[in-house]
């Protein structure tokens, strides 16, 4: 009985993060792997499928037809979207750190406050996407188009825009430090920064930091 007390009090001490369960589903995908209606595999035909807060980490939609799909908070780490169309597709706040997206389709997607970090997105086109306050960091965008895109509040840390077309694009308010627009076509961009390629390479800016800081 007094062990039985004591038990209760030590719960009921508990904080509520603490006294809650973590339930971790460790059960491998069904086969076939379908939600609402998707079924998730290489060239799947999903366009215009409700995929909000899907757990869709390392899938392999490779020439998925996503097109207008709702991809809103999705789990896409790791993904392989290698050829996917994504066009108008809605990914607001979805993770797509360390997915596959070369050569994807997102023109019109909406990919506010999403996670790209790390991606992989050579030739992948972006035109008129909304990637407002999303995460870019780091990510391969070599030969990416990004024609009329918003990239505001953006994180571009690292990014890598070897041979972008940023034509017409908005790059306002973005954290742009030791990002590569080397090559990049910038026609009409509002906030690119057009003297990149003629101002201090990423080292020399590196190396001047460093000094500053008396290291």
């Amino acid at each position: 009985m007094r062990a039985a007390c004591l038990f209760s009090l030590l719960f009921i001490g508990l904080s509520p993060a603490m006294a809650q369960q973590r339930i971790v589903n460790v059960e491998e995908h069904p086969s076939p792997w379908t939600i609402n209606g998707c079924t998730i595999e290489p060239h799947a035909r999903c366009a215009g499928a409700d995929l909000r807060f899907a757990e869709l980490a390392n899938a392999d939609l490779t020439g998925a037809d996503l097109r207008d799909a709702k991809l809103s908070r999705a789990d896409l780490r790791h993904a392989n979207l290698t050829g996917a169309d994504l066009s108008r597709a809605e990914l607001d706040g979805a993770d797509l750190s360390m997915a596959f997206l070369n050569g994807a389709k997102l023109a019109g997607a909406t990919l506010r406050g999403a996670n790209l970090a790390f991606t992989r997105a050579g030739h992948a086109t972006f035109d008129q996407a909304d990637l407002t306050a999303a995460t870019l960091e780091k990510a391969l965008l070599k030969g990416a188009t990004f024609r009329g895109a918003r990239l505001v509040h953006t994180d571009l840390l690292e990014a890598k825009f070897y041979e972008a077309n940023l034509q017409g694009a908005v790059v306002e308010a973005s954290r742009i430090r030791f990002a590569v627009f080397q090559d990049a076509w910038m026609k009409d961009c509002t906030g690119c920064p057009a003297d990149w390629q003629t101002g201090d390479t990423v080292w020399q800016t590196e190396n001047k930091e460093r000094r500053r800081n008396g290291e």
